[in-house]
């Protein structure tokens, strides 16, 4: 399926606010209620939309750190962690990755104690690298048109 120039305006408003009606989003592109759901319709059985979440601050919910770390597997550890790293509350994201490093992953953790021992359940897999997040400078950056 082929993403139109229309379509391109739908989503911009889904990305925007997940929840606006599909009334709002007709207001907005220009074509009726029901057209709007048809085409998102379109684009979930395409799976061009994949979801519809909401965003909880992990520091609002009581989380004090959150940190990027990274894991460089030892020798016939990858796969038993691609499977582990699953299990793992505090792993908000995971990514396999290209490089010197195989994962990098995303993580909330309650405070530097928690963040020790996540640490030490991880290095049984690997060499970790890590990164505390200050703060963020682009958040949740809408999908935009190919140019």
């Amino acid at each position: 399926m082929s993403i139109d120039s229309l379509n391109w305006k739908i989503l911009k408003c889904l990305q925007q606010n997940a929840r606006m009606s599909n009334a709002e989003i007709g207001r907005r592109v220009g074509i009726s209620s029901p057209a709007v759901s048809e085409r998102i319709k379109k684009m979930e059985d395409a799976e061009i939309i994949q979801g519809y979440t909401t965003f909880v601050s992990p520091f609002e919910a009581g989380y004090q750190l959150k940190a990027l770390i990274t894991l460089r597997a030892f020798m016939g550890m990858l796969k038993p962690f691609l499977e582990k790293v699953k299990t793992y509350d505090e792993v908000v994201n995971c990514y396999r990755i290209t490089g010197n490093e195989n994962i990098v992953m995303e993580v909330v953790l309650k405070n530097q104690k928690h963040l020790e021992s996540f640490i030490d359940q991880l290095i049984s897999y690997g060499e970790t690298k890590t990164q505390i997040v200050l703060s963020h400078v682009v958040k949740h950056s809408e999908v935009k048109p190919l140019k």
